[in-house]
């Protein structure tokens, strides 16, 4: 008689433990999945941003929006022109740039320096070309020795390393806010950073923001003072812009 009392409940209870445990991984698994989405999706865009600078839709994970970023700067035809024609005619352009802001003071031979998305490294290649030695390039695909591999959202260089920081790729920024904020993260006290804008017209397909005035960057770029805006031709993009970052 006991036997069969024990049978009897352990027919009873095993089904029920097995729903248990079977009712806590699932629960585990939504779960994870849950907060797994929620790290992977970019947030929304940030309310507080200037109506003057709209986030483009569409990424449904920063890997869907790092993917199509990708797809142009693995490019194998682009990267062949990048390296190729467009090579001298871009270094020339740059040197160019750099050499007017060193006559400006913006830029010295002694400056550490950072081309943020720089590619196959023409800004680099330019630096290097009017005595900025110490300079470097920072992509999601490296191309040494110029271009070292990088997320500007995310910049993989210590506080206050740059004493000068160019970027003309300000439009692929799917978070703007934190695009500027790794770079006065990076760039040391008294340091200069340059953009190369698109202002007030739809920049290309890869573009993550659209930018219409200038007013967003200097809300952005908290703890840095504006020095200057002015026009330029630059491979499609049409305005410059000048932060310094404050001394304390």
């Amino acid at each position: 008689m006991k036997t069969d009392l024990q049978k009897l409940t352990l027919i009873i209870i095993k089904p029920f433990i097995l729903f248990i445990l079977l009712s806590l991984s699932l629960f585990a698994f939504i779960s994870f999945q849950t907060t797994g989405q929620s790290l992977s999706k970019p947030a929304a865009p940030d309310a507080a941003l200037p109506s003057d600078i709209k986030i483009r839709p569409g990424y449904s994970s920063y890997d869907a929006y790092l993917n199509r970023q990708l797809n142009k700067t693995l490019n194998p035809k682009l990267r062949q022109i990048w390296t190729t024609r467009d090579w001298d005619r871009k270094v020339t352009k740059f040197a160019q740039f750099f050499d007017d802001l060193k006559r400006r003071d913006l830029l010295f031979n002694a400056s550490k320096s950072l081309c943020i998305g720089a590619r196959v490294g023409q800004e680099v290649a330019a630096l290097k070309r009017v005595g900025v030695e110490n300079s470097v390039g920072m992509d999601l695909v490296p191309y040494p020795p110029l271009v070292i591999k990088g997320d500007f959202h995310h910049q993989p260089f210590d506080s206050e390393t740059f004493d000068f920081e160019f970027s003309n790729v300000f439009d692929h920024a799917l978070y703007p806010w934190k695009f500027v904020g790794e770079i006065e993260r990076t760039l040391k006290r008294g340091g200069v950073c340059v953009l190369h804008v698109l202002l007030s017209r739809r920049a290309d397909k890869y573009s993550a923001n659209d930018l219409y005035s200038v007013k967003p960057l200097e809300e952005m770029f908290k703890n840095s003072e504006l020095v200057e805006v002015r026009s330029i031709d630059g491979f499609g993009l049409d305005t410059e812009v000048v932060f310094r970052k404050n001394k304390n």
